[in-house]
C-alpha cells in the first residue's frame, strides 16, 4: 500500500494524543499527578493540539474533504464512521475533565468527575481501537487482518502518551515511580507486539489466489499466469495498492524503528530515572523525539509493507506478499 503522509500522521499524532490524555487523567484520578492548573493546561492542550491536528490532516487523503460529514451516518456497518463518532463524543469528558481540573482541582475527586474521567478513558480507548479496526477488518489485505493490529495500535497509543506525560511532569519538577514503571513496561510490551506482528506477516498465507479467482480447483495443481499486462500505463490501483519495498530496505527500517522507537528510549527513561527530578526532563524529551522518529518509521513500514489481493490481478503471486 502506498504509505500516505497524511494517515501516518494522523495515526500517529491522535494515537499520542489520546494516550496522553489516558495517563493524565488515569493518574490524577489515582492522586499520582499534582493538580497544578499550568500543568493541566499545557499537557490537555498539548494533547487536544496533537488529536485535532491529526484528524485535521487525515482529512487529506479523502477524495472529497467536504462530504466527510456524512460518514458520520454510517457507524453501524463502518469502523471509519464509529471512530470519526468517537472522536467528537472524546472531546466532551475529556475537555470537561480539563477544565475542571484547570478552574477547580478540588472537585476532581468528587463521584461525578471519577466517572466522566473514567468515561473520557473509555472513549480514547475505544477511538484508538476503531481506528486500528479499520485496517483489521480488511480481509483483502491478509497482513492486516489478525490480531495482533488493534493490540498494536493501543499499545502504542499508550507507550506514547505514558511517555509524553512522563517527560511533562518531569519537566514540571513531579516524578512518579508509576509513571516511569509504566513508560518501561509498555514500551517493552509495544517492542515485543511489533516482532510478533512481524513474525505474523511472514507467516501469514493469503488465502486468495489467482487460480481461486477463476474458480480453478487446487487440487488439480493448475496455475494462472499472467499473459499480457490490462493496461500498458500505471493507474490508480497500481499507485494506491501496488507501493513495494524491497526486503532488505525493510529490514533496515524495521531496525531503525526498534532502536529509535523502544530501545534508546527505555535506555533514556531509565538514566532520567536515577538523574534529580530537576534535570531528569531532558534525557526524558531526547526520548519523546526518538520515540516519535521510530513510531513513524513503523506506522510507514505498516502500509507499504501492506499487499492488496487486487495486485493478483496485475501478476503478482501470494508469495510476493511476505516480507
Amino acid at each position: 500500500m502506498h504509505p500516505a503522509k497524511s494517515v501516518i500522521a494522523f495515526t500517529t499524532s491522535t494515537g499520542a494524543g489520546y494516550g496522553l490524555l489516558i495517563f493524565m487523567i488515569a493518574l490524577n484520578m489515582l492522586g499520582l499527578l499534582p493538580t497544578d492548573a499550568t500543568f493541566a493546561l499545557i499537557g490537555f492542550g498539548l494533547a487536544f493540539a496533537m488529536i485535532t491536528i491529526g484528524l485535521m490532516v487525515s482529512a487529506l487523503h479523502l477524495g472529497r474533504p467536504e462530504r466527510a460529514w456524512r460518514a458520520f451516518t454510517q457507524w453501524r456497518s463502518s469502523w471509519l464512521s464509529r471512530e470519526g463518532v468517537l472522536a467528537v463524543i472524546t472531546y466532551g469528558p475529556t475537555g470537561l475533565y480539563g477544565l475542571v481540573w484547570y478552574v477547580y482541582p478540588q472537585s476532581i475527586g468528587t463521584p461525578f468527575m471519577m466517572a466522566v474521567g473514567l468515561f473520557g478513558i473509555l472513549c480514547c480507548l475505544g477511538t484508538v481501537f476503531c481506528t486500528s479496526m479499520i485496517y483489521a477488518s480488511l480481509k483483502a489485505i491478509c497482513t492486516w487482518a489478525n490480531p495482533w493490529v488493534p493490540v498494536s495500535y493501543l499499545l502504542l497509543s499508550l507507550m506514547t502518551g505514558a511517555l509524553l506525560c512522563a517527560a511533562l511532569a518531569y519537566s514540571f519538577g513531579y516524578s512518579t515511580t508509576v509513571l516511569d514503571i509504566s513508560v518501561l513496561v509498555l514500551l517493552g510490551l509495544g517492542l515485543a507486539v511489533k516482532l510478533v506482528y512481524w513474525k505474523c506477516m511472514r507467516e501469514t498465507t493469503c488465502i486468495s489466489t489467482p487460480e481461486t479467482a477463476i474458480g480453478l480447483p487446487t487440487t488439480q495443481g493448475g496455475m494462472v499466469r499472467l499473459l499480457e499486462a490490462p493496461h500498458t500505463q500505471d493507474n490508480y490501483l497500481l499507485k494506491e495498492m501496488g507501493f513495494v519495498i524491497a526486503r532488505k530496505h525493510a529490514a533496515k527500517l524495521r531496525k531503525i524503528s526498534v532502536a529509535t522507537g523502544f530501545i534508546l528510549p527505555v535506555f533514556l527513561v531509565w538514566f532520567s530515572s536515577v538523574l534529580d527530578p530537576s534535570i531528569a526532563g531532558y534525557p526524558l524529551m531526547s526520548a519523546v523525539f526518538f520515540c516519535a522518529v521510530g513510531v513513524v518509521v513503523e506506522r510507514w513500514l505498516f502500509f507499504a509493507e501492506a499487499h492488496h489481493v487486487v495486485m493478483m490481478y496485475y501478476g503478482h503471486r501470494p508469495d510476493e506478499f511476505k516480507t
